[in-house]
Formats: structure tokens, C-alpha cells, sequence
């Protein structure tokens, strides 16, 4: 305990100074100089902990610190993906936060984080010299949660200035995060202030929800884990409905068609109707876009996966049986469905663009977008947001 009451009150001694080529992340608390990125994108952590045995950093995969003789521990690690990563310390076994960086619910904690440049200057993302739109949190009470709910909501620009209504694009998170990440990690009110003010995107307002929607009795994250990963039923073989498989996300369609969309719409100037609607998420939230979006055409026009989609796991995809067989008539589908987007990063294999081809050759129309060089992380999903907004409501 000593160790770590001198970690968190004496973290002044982490910060130090740089060298000129060792930038500090901008993730990290004022003043903190540590973690820090160098032009080759490796990073450099610091610790004072000097009562320690042991400290790693996890960053995508573990790093073992050296301690100094003034009892701050340090390590470099290799070059990282660019882009925005979660990271933890583990000090004598304890996992923690970094003190010096902010942190960000993801992975199921509050975690640290750093950002790993891009290799060229780019400000889609960030905050401009351009008219901002308002995010704000609404509380809202679910009938099928029987639970009061928050969501994010942005609002375009001119909202307030005028009796527009205008249509609204539902975003969702990935496993682990909730419903801040859109607005913290995605700086998805500044991408989407950015391309209306540059006249690409329509003015809309965006729902940012979360995914943990679990019934009476249910056990939130725990029975959320479960519908990932639920028990084979009696004399099935033992890998059956395991996985992403085994994911259903019936309580949050059924409580978003219920519940969200209603609240939104008498609460907000939203457009009803399908072609004022979409739908998009990263990850999970891909994969929860998909369940609900495919089973109700008559609800949304608009769908997105970002790192997240459908199309069977583990198995060929057949688009006569697929999602109860919705891509069996293809002309049908195009007609319902405006814009079917699947995106990735260009690190975190083929199988998307396995999905985009062979629904290509069912006929249904997609869109398929590769972020290059980035993984399964915040970047990636940034840069899909930036290609699929300006996509909607024409």
C-alpha cells in the first residue's frame, strides 16, 4: 500500500521533461510530460513507484519497466499502430490507471490512454475555427428496462437558431465502453461540426446510447457478457452459439424501438420516418446496428458497421438464409436500404471485405471503406464516421 499511496500522490515525479523528438500525448493530464511518442511511433512511460518489485505497461501487449535509482521506472516500447489506445499499468500484480493521463471508460474500466499521431496532419476530428454543435445528456425512463437511461445527444449548429427539424443518425458504442466514447474517444461532434460546416454532411442530430440494456433480473455487464458467450444448450456440440454468435441484443432493440426513438422524437425536432433514420456503430455496436437494422427495413434507410457487421461466423454466408434471409431478393433491399456501409481498418483482417464482396456479387449494393494502416481501435472508427456521414439523408 505504501507503493501506491507514493504512485498517486507523488505521480510529479513521472512528468519531468522530454526530449525535443518525444512529444507528450495529448491524452495526458496538464503538465505530464510521460507517456510521450516518438517520430517512429514508439512510446515512452514513466512511473514513480519506488517501493515497487515489479511494473509493466499494457499497450496491446505487455512491457516490463526498469526502475531507475530515483525509483521511477520506465520503458519504451515498440512502434504503435497510430491511433488512439487504451493502456493500463500492473505495479506488484495491481492493475491501475495511469495518473498521468486522463482516462476513459473502455474495456468495462475507467482506462488510460494514449494517441499515437498520424503520419500526416489532419483536423477532421478536431475542434475548428467553424460552428459548433451541442452535446448534451438526456435522462429518459425505459418501460423495458423498467430503468432511468442516459444518452448523448448532438445537435447541429443551427439548432437552436430556427424550427428545422432535421433527421437523426443513432451511433453506438463497442464492447466495454458505453455511452460517452462517440463524444470522448470519437470526437464525433467535431467531425460531424467539421463536415457540415465544409457543406458535405446534412445537419442532423446524433444519438449516442449504450448498449447495456438488460431487463429486471438481468445482471448488466455480466448478462451481457452472457449473451456473448452463453452455455451451449443440452447435447449441442460444445462450440455452438459461443462467441459474437451467441450475441442476440434483443433487449436493446426492443428497447431502443420502444423507448429511444420515441423520447427522441418528442423531445427533439427529428424527422420521423425510415428515410430520416440511421444507424451505424463500431465493434459491437456494428454487430447491434446490424440485429436491429435488418430486422426492421421498415424503421431505418441508413446502416453502418464499423469493424463490426453480419454475415455468419465461422460459415459461408448464403444470402438466401442469412439474417432470416433479408438479402435474398436483392432488388428489394436496394430499394428499402440507401446506404449499406462496411467499414475497417486495414490491420484487422479480411473479413469484412470477404462480407462486401460476396454481397456484391448477391447484388446488394454496399459501400465498403478501408481505413489504411490503423487497427481495431478509435481511429479507424473516426475515419469511417468521416466517410459515412456525408453519405446520409440525400
Amino acid at each position: 500500500m505504501k507503493s501506491l499511496a507514493f504512485l498517486l500522490l507523488g505521480c510529479g515525479m513521472c512528468w519531468g521533461q522530454t526530449t525535443d523528438e518525444c512529444k507528450p500525448s495529448i491524452l495526458n493530464i496538464p503538465g505530464a510530460q510521460h507517456p510521450c511518442v516518438h517520430p517512429d511511433r514508439s512510446a515512452t512511460f514513466r512511473l514513480a513507484a519506488p517501493d515497487a518489485q515489479k511494473v509493466q505497461v499494457k499497450v496491446g501487449k505487455d512491457f516490463d519497466m526498469v526502475k531507475g535509482e530515483d525509483g521511477v521506472w520506465s520503458v519504451t516500447t515498440t512502434p504503435l499502430v497510430e491511433g488512439f489506445h487504451y493502456y493500463s499499468l500492473v505495479v506488484d500484480g495491481v492493475t491501475i490507471a495511469d495518473p498521468s493521463t486522463r482516462t476513459f471508460f473502455g474495456s468495462g474500466w475507467a482506462n488510460s490512454a494514449i494517441e499515437i499521431p498520424e503520419a500526416s496532419d489532419v483536423d477532421y476530428y478536431l475542434a475548428k475555427d467553424v460552428p459548433h454543435g451541442q452535446v448534451s445528456q438526456r435522462w429518459y425512463y425505459s418501460r423495458v428496462t423498467e430503468k432511468w437511461r442516459r444518452c448523448y445527444v448532438y445537435t447541429p449548429p443551427d439548432y437552436d437558431a430556427g424550427k428545422t427539424r432535421y433527421p437523426v443518425l443513432y451511433l453506438m458504442h463497442g464492447w466495454g465502453e458505453d455511452e460517452t466514447g462517440w463524444h470522448l474517444q470519437g470526437h464525433a461532434d467535431f467531425i460531424l461540426d467539421n463536415l457540415i460546416a465544409a457543406g458535405t454532411a446534412k445537419p442532423m442530430i446524433m444519438v449516442m446510447d449504450n448498449l447495456n440494456a438488460v431487463k429486471p433480473g438481468e445482471e448488466g455487464w455480466v448478462f451481457f457478457a452472457r449473451q456473448l458467450w452463453p452455455a451451449p444448450e443440452p447435447g449441442a456440440p460444445a462450440d455452438r452459439r459461443r462467441g459474437l454468435a451467441g450475441f442476440t441484443g434483443a433487449t436493446f432493440t426492443e428497447m431502443m424501438l420502444t423507448d429511444l426513438i420515441p423520447m427522441i422524437e418528442r423531445t427533439y425536432r427529428a424527422l420521423p420516418g425510415r428515410e430520416n433514420r440511421a444507424m451505424a456503430g463500431l465493434s459491437m455496436g456494428g454487430m447491434q446496428t446490424f440485429l436491429t437494422t435488418l430486422e426492421n427495413l421498415d424503421k431505418f434507410a441508413y446502416i453502418g458497421g464499423f469493424s463490426g457487421s453480419t454475415g455468419g461466423f465461422g460459415g459461408t454466408f448464403d444470402p438466401k438464409t442469412s439474417n432470416n434471409g433479408v438479402f435474398a431478393n436483392a432488388a428489394a433491399f436496394n430499394e428499402q436500404v440507401k446506404v449499406l456501409f462496411l467499414g475497417i481498418g486495414s490491420m484487422e483482417g479480411p473479413r469484412t471485405k470477404e462480407f462486401s464482396e460476396n454481397l456484391t456479387k448477391a447484388g446488394i449494393r454496399n459501400v465498403y471503406f478501408e481505413s489504411p494502416g490503423t487497427a481495431h481501435e478509435w481511429l479507424t472508427w473516426r475515419r469511417c464516421l468521416n466517410d459515412f456521414a456525408p453519405r446520409l439523408f440525400h
